[in-house]
């Protein structure tokens, strides 16, 4: 799934980037109306199959999902800090703005079956496309 950079795609973000810190203070309390509200006016780290050209600002790179062998089901996982992400997964992540987060989980809404918000922990959450969207238009 392709997806577009938050802006500032065309410089290198530095480490300390590839972070929310907003989003890590509202899954450590497990606060549903705090992660919207993160989620609203943050960024988020998203794992990539493939990272985007640093040459070509239109190319946001290919966001990773998960698909269940058996059920089919597909998964959208989102961090509030990069290393929070296992290392079993690819190794490339983007940082991505509400408005890119609200276009894609719209776009693939009808795919994606829930979504993992730093899903190995410290303090993983999970929601649905659904509500997702309705806490990023509240």
């Amino acid at each position: 799934m392709a997806a577009k950079k938050s802006k500032g795609a065309g410089k290198k973000p530095a480490p300390e980037e590839f972070r929310s810190e907003a989003l890590s203070q509202a899954l450590e309390k497990q606060d549903m109306a705090a992660v919207a509200l993160a989620l609203r006016h943050g960024t988020t780290v998203v794992p990539l199959l493939r990272s985007g050209d640093r040459d070509n600002p239109l190319d946001g790179g290919e966001v990773w999902t998960y698909r269940d062998q058996a059920t089919g089901d597909v998964a959208l996982l989102l961090f509030s800090d990069a290393k929070n992400k296992p290392a079993n997964l690819p190794p490339g992540v983007g940082i991505y703005s509400p408005e890119w987060l609200r276009a894609f989980l719209t776009t693939h809404r009808d795919t994606i079956t829930t979504v993992f918000l730093d899903i190995a922990g410290p303090h993983p959450m999970q929601a649905s496309p659904g509500d997702l969207l309705a806490a990023l238009d509240a």
